[in-house]
């Protein structure tokens, strides 16, 4: 055994015999690590003991061993990586500033089922044969997804999400070149206004951190439910509820489903819902809790906003043969207000590309839209659409005219800069 594997099995053994929660107790940890490599030097330099090439690399592999998760916590230590997946134990993938890169990192089988047991054990959930998929929350706010043979054909799937909160607010999106000032300070008094909005896009295309930012323009008088699959959101409501769900036990019973929260959470007086994401038949009560008049927030997976309007009078038919198109179209019509669309582009930038709005009219099974925001190019400029219901945004003291001459003005500026 090198030297390293000797100190990890001495720290591992002091842990057990002091009872230490490396979890919960990180500080006492490092210090055990510290003292363990101290004496193990000492005892190095007069027995046959192979000796500690590098301190610092042979302190941080053992305390990653033995407090974090092993090979993989150099990555979810680095602020620059996204995200981290494993297909097979020799091939570890990680995500930067949207693209993959193959890590040199290789583990075992054993490894890979060892970190996944550890990953789960502060969630409380499992996996296993007769629950081969797990999804679940780490300890920082990482989401954990895992998949088992006999799904997958060889190897376990493992793919960590790391929420990097790389804005917490519509001015800091502006920052980044995701959004235009303009489009950013309308969907601020939007949100203030309590108008309802849909935020689609593809898979990281940073719809999680665009309704973070949404829900910072949201007034701190008001009191916040959010229901999630698993913890992602991170807001800075100082009333606010998260609740996420959970997977049957082992007798199979106990599951609580995200239809279940949102129902919960409308018993829980609130006056504002956000669901993380919609995916399937949630999406009716979703559409019945803002038909009610309680404004709200949710996104979906669309490839444009009218996808993401007829995905969502899709959605509410998987509920039941009884919810019919009759029903949910006009539903959507009157319950949703604005459609806000991202997206990632080839350099992993990510971008507002469109914002439109739904006057509440139908014709047929056809929702009519405006578009008041909408891509030339690689610049958000504003369209020739309004959004509805003007009478709140007065009331809750904005001027909607000055809003949209200000993106107006903005428009005339890029139309004159593409003539140039």
């Amino acid at each position: 055994m090198d030297a390293t594997s000797l100190v990890e099995t001495e720290v591992r053994e002091l842990v057990r015999r002091r009872s230490l929660d490396p979890v919960r107790e990180p500080t006492q940890i490092r210090q055990l690590v510290e003292d363990v490599l101290g004496d193990y030097e000492e005892r190095a330099l007069t027995s046959d003991l192979p000796a500690i090439v590098d301190r610092a690399t042979t302190a941080r592999l053992v305390h990653d061993a033995v407090a974090g998760f092993g090979p993989l916590q150099r990555h979810l230590d680095d602020p620059t990586v996204e995200e981290i997946w494993i297909n097979e134990p020799g091939r570890v993938f990680v995500a930067r500033n949207g693209r993959s890169e193959l890590t040199t990192t290789i583990l075992t089988a054993d490894q890979v089922a060892d970190l996944v047991e550890r990953m789960l054990k502060s969630s409380g959930r499992r996996v296993d044969l007769s629950t081969p998929f797990v999804d679940a929350t780490l300890p920082d706010g990482s989401r954990l997804h895992v998949v088992i043979p006999d799904v997958t054909r060889v190897h376990w799937s493992v793919n960590i999400r790391k929420f990097i909160l790389s804005a917490a607010s519509m001015e800091e999106l502006v920052g980044f070149a995701t959004i235009t000032p303009s489009a950013a300070a309308f969907l601020e008094a939007a949100v203030g206004s309590g108008l309802n909005i849909i935020v689609a896009g593809g898979t990281q295309a940073g719809k999680t951190t665009m309704l973070n930012c949404l829900g910072s323009a949201i007034p701190g008088r008001e009191r916040v439910i959010t229901c999630e699959e698993v913890f992602e959101l991170k807001l800075r409501a100082p009333d606010w509820v998260a609740m996420q769900t959970r997977q049957a036990n082992l007798e199979g019973t106990g599951e609580i489903r995200l239809r279940r929260l949102i129902k919960e959470a409308l018993r829980m007086r609130p006056d504002r819902i956000i669901v993380g994401e919609v995916r399937q038949e949630e999406a009716l009560d979703l559409l019945i809790a803002l038909n009610s008049g309680l404004p709200g927030m949710c996104s979906l997976h669309a490839n444009s906003a009218r996808e993401a309007i007829t995905k969502l009078c899709t959605l509410p038919l998987l509920a039941g043969e009884n919810v019919s198109h009759a029903f949910v179209v006009p539903t959507v019509a009157a319950s949703v207000d604005l459609v806000v669309h991202l997206t990632k582009d080839a350099h992993g930038r990510r971008r507002v590309t469109e914002i439109v709005s739904l006057p509440g009219r139908t014709e047929g099974d056809v929702i009519e839209v405006a578009q008041i925001y909408r891509s030339r190019g690689d610049t958000l400029i504003r369209a020739d659409g309004y959004p509805p219901h003007a009478d709140r945004f007065a009331r809750a003291g904005y001027d909607l005219p000055a809003l949209l001459a200000a993106t107006d003005r903005e428009r005339a500026r890029g139309e004159i800069a593409v003539e140039r």
